[in-house]
């Protein structure tokens, strides 16, 4: 007798899900990729991790935090008044990726970032939504801030669900990572927000000329005065990319983006940057429950809720070609891969390390995570706070490994 359709279309799904796993696995090996002069051998490494770990044994947050080097562009008489259309500012804007019914936790992160250091330098707020802004929101975001705003529709062929996405299998791998408590993948939107804010976000027309952006996100805070300007720091002192948090992900959510992005880099080891960091990426000393359950790939990652970028870096050949890779293989949505990891994994093996900046002094919150400096410019956030949460985060503080490898600016 033939079994109804309904159950012949789960068993199909559930089998395409399964064979999509497994040469997802198997497919490439982790470490395929065999890159001389990275790493010494496995033994001779994990042995150095540990014992450099092991006297990792307070937050460098807990000693003095001051500026970065100079130098420094500050505000001298009216270079960076709002209304100045000969300014000091450079090629650079606030970016935010923000509901409507997100307008009170947006107007909490503007005011703390206006207060300690926007309300200075006035760079413009950009907005995007995936719907039409209220005149409610346009109106309140607009009053919180001196500088000029500007409200943008992501669009629509940037936000859909793309075509080559199997939507049985999409809802089968929804039901099997929400099993393993994988947070957020039963919510589609966010698997959209993460493909935008991984590879789509630095292709909108209301960036296309612009170079630099911090990237700020709803009901998020900042504790510390900021006397100079962090876009003109970028530029003056080349760097790609500012973080201020660095934690694991979950290994579950990327259990094949590594194995991809091996995958990727047999096909282009043009792409791999000389300075690069894959000794960080590839560190299994801390985690290495982490390491082997994504397949190669510490999950260690700057948390991009928080970061000053250089658009140039996403819109490079080598990063258009990588996410294309991503996007094709499905990943954002079979699984559920961040923008964190992508973009930390292309800065690791695509960019000089030299070129990524910790800011240190710049106090920040998105709950459960701090970067508090102990400094007194700082008010409202203990120095050397790392989490206000359970006793068991301490341990995705990945900073030990960043500092471990690639030492602190």
């Amino acid at each position: 007798m033939a079994l109804p359709k309904a159950m012949r279309i789960l068993g199909a799904a559930t089998f395409f899900v399964f064979l999509f796993l497994v040469l997802q696995v198997f497919r490439a090996e982790p470490g395929a990729l065999k890159i001389p002069e990275t790493g010494a051998k496995e033994g001779e490494g994990k042995k150095e991790s540990a014992n450099k770990l092991d006297t990792w044994d307070h937050d460098p947050q807990a000693d003095p935090s001051g500026e970065p080097p100079e130098p420094l562009r500050r505000v001298s008489g009216n270079n960076y008044d709002p209304d100045n259309e000969n300014s000091d500012r450079i090629n650079a804007t606030i970016l935010s990726l923000v509901r409507n019914e997100e307008l009170h936790d947006i107007l909490q992160s503007m005011r703390d970032l206006e207060r300690t250091w926007n309300h200075k330098f006035n760079y413009p707020w950009t907005f995007f939504n995936d719907v039409p802004f209220t005149e409610e929101f346009k109106e309140k975001t607009t009053a919180a801030t001196k500088a000029k705003t500007s409200y943008h529709l992501v669009p629509k062929e940037h936000w859909e669900i793309p075509s080559w996405i199997n939507m049985d299998l999409y809802h089968e791998s929804v039901a099997l990572l929400r099993a393993q408590k994988v947070q957020y993948m039963e919510k589609t939107s966010y698997h959209q927000m993460c493909r935008w804010n991984s590879g789509l976000f630095s292709q909108h027309p209301a960036l296309a000329t612009t170079q630099y952006y911090w990237r700020v996100e709803p009901n998020v805070h900042f504790f510390c005065d900021v006397d100079y300007d962090v876009f003109g720091w970028m530029q003056d002192h080349n760097k790609t990319y500012g973080f201020n948090i660095n934690i694991y992900d979950s290994a579950e959510s990327v259990a094949t983006l590594w194995p991809e992005t091996m995958k990727f880099m047999k096909d282009h080891p043009e792409y791999l940057n000389e300075g690069n960091a894959l000794k960080w990426l590839e560190d299994g000393s801390h985690r290495p429950d982490n390491k082997k359950t994504a397949n190669g790939y510490s999950t260690c990652h700057f948390w991009s809720n928080f970061e000053v970028g250089d658009l140039s870096f996403w819109r490079s050949e080598a990063y258009r070609d990588y996410f294309d890779h991503l996007d094709r293989s499905g990943g954002f949505f079979y699984e559920r891969w961040g923008d964190a990891p992508v973009h930390s994994v292309a800065l690791g093996l695509f960019e000089d390390k030299s070129k990524i900046h910790w800011f240190r002094d710049i106090g920040y919150q998105h709950i459960p995570f701090f970067n508090c400096p102990t400094s007194p410019k700082c008010t409202g956030c203990q120095g050397g706070r790392f989490t206000d949460g359970a006793a068991w985060l301490q341990r995705e503080d990945c900073r030990p490994v960043w500092f471990k490898h690639v030492g602190m600016d």
